[in-house]
């Protein structure tokens, strides 16, 4: 059975906790798993939309485009939004399974947490207690940093990465914008938890 990454109120619910986790596709973040196909939950016409629309979204990276960010925005009472990272190949490239095309390598929810920076992180440690409990975790790492899109240097990222004995890696950090530079470009800011693969957690680490 599926086990579901939610949070609900004050409390980090899995429907098993006291259990290790065997395989990171055993668990979703709104019903969707590593390794589903987006065209379960999207149009084609949607995805490609998204990948066009964030394409400079990884500026900063040595292969800006080898994947794509796609966002999903939903009615959710714990998300604002879901995004996943594919492949990302060109409409000309011939295909023949569609599903192959657009499998879901990394997911990620935000929860959000505006103006409250001390309250994300709050909520962050909560989780990374159940996760440690969950996972079979060989590394865990914590950074802040400056984000890379905003060139004012006032935007951070505070992160923990826990590392699977797998080689996929759990990824929770709190976002914290410049206002002025947040609210220009409509960004959210809050607690995002994510699920890489470990093709996608090495190419968002290859920084130019």
């Amino acid at each position: 059975m599926k086990k579901t990454l939610i949070l609900l109120f004050s409390l980090f619910l899995l429907s098993s906790p006291s259990v290790n986790a065997e395989d990171i596709s055993d668990f979703q973040i709104e019903g969707i798993s590593i390794g589903d196909s987006l065209l379960d939950y999207m149009t084609e016409e949607e995805i490609l939309k998204e990948i066009e629309r964030n394409k400079d979204l990884f500026v900063y990276l040595k292969e800006p485009n080898k994947y794509a960010e796609v966002y999903l925005f939903k009615d959710s009472p714990t998300y604002n939004f879901v995004a996943f990272i594919i492949n990302n190949k060109g409409t000309n490239n011939y295909i023949t399974n569609k599903n192959e095309k657009y499998t879901i390598l990394s997911i990620r929810g935000q929860i959000p947490y505006i103006e409250n920076f001390n309250g994300c992180i709050q909520k962050r440690q909560e989780i990374v207690l159940e996760l440690s409990r969950m996972f079979s975790i060989v590394n865990k790492d914590e950074w802040v940093q400056e984000h890379n899109l905003d060139p004012s240097g006032n935007s951070i990222i505070d992160a923990i990465e826990m590392l699977l004995d797998s080689g996929e890696s759990l990824v929770l950090h709190c976002s914290n914008w410049e206002e002025t530079f947040r609210n220009k470009n409509n960004y959210s800011e809050g607690l995002s938890i994510s699920i890489d693969s470990v093709e996608t957690s090495e190419w968002m680490s290859d920084y130019k």
